[in-house]
């Protein structure tokens, strides 16, 4: 497919970053491959890639790489999880990323929202691993996990878990992204050039 202008499959761009996007897959918060997700390539705003090849210039310096695991992301997809959150029965996945969150709970807390900064293009959640075991660095909680050990400054985590997630923050924010308090993995870009527009094109 052709992407609106100023968007960029970020491997024709970076190569190296590594991708797993979950909402391809079942491995989510729903356990089912997500609307408007066919195939495995990050898709972003070209001033978001552009940066992002510059910090995995850097990363790789000292064996580490980017990976992500959602980009931009279709609006559909959004009301996929908009839809999937007000069936309250359906808990498969419970266990696993919202063990201490009543499902009902999920649009007051802030975790499911008809809009997402990512169907802007610029905003990706991300973290960092090691080139030589391509194992991600632990960062105290896994990506996507709805509790307070997600939040950035989440204390009963040990030293080296803490300081994972400085080293991730501290080279996205050097380089103009902003990060969100509440997801250790998720950052906009500062000056994103799509404010106000929410996509609805395909990941493909």
């Amino acid at each position: 497919q052709k992407i609106p202008k100023g968007f960029v499959y970020l491997e024709n761009i970076a190569p190296t970053i590594k991708s797993e996007l979950r909402y391809l897959s079942t491995n989510n918060f729903i356990g089912k491959p997500i609307s408007g997700y066919r195939s495995n390539c990050i898709i972003v705003t070209m001033e978001t890639g552009k940066l992002l090849k510059k910090i995995q210039q850097e990363l790789l310096k000292k064996g580490l790489s980017l990976k992500i695991f959602d980009a931009y992301r279709p609006q559909q997809a959004v009301d996929h999880f908009v839809k999937w959150a007000k069936v309250l029965e359906d808990t498969l996945m419970k266990n696993k990323y919202y063990p201490n969150v009543s499902k009902s709970e999920l649009f007051k807390l802030g975790y499911i929202a008809s809009k997402s900064g990512h169907s802007r293009g610029s905003t990706i959640d991300l973290t960092v691993i090691n080139t030589t075991t391509e194992k991600e660095l632990d960062m105290g909680s896994s990506y996507d996990f709805f509790g307070i050990q997600s939040h950035y400054s989440y204390k009963k985590i040990s030293k080296k878990q803490q300081e994972n997630r400085m080293l991730l923050r501290n080279i996205m924010v050097v380089n103009n992204f902003k990060p969100y308090e509440n997801e250790w993995w998720h950052f906009t870009l500062r000056n994103e050039p799509f404010r106000n527009t929410y996509f609805n094109f395909l990941v493909n």
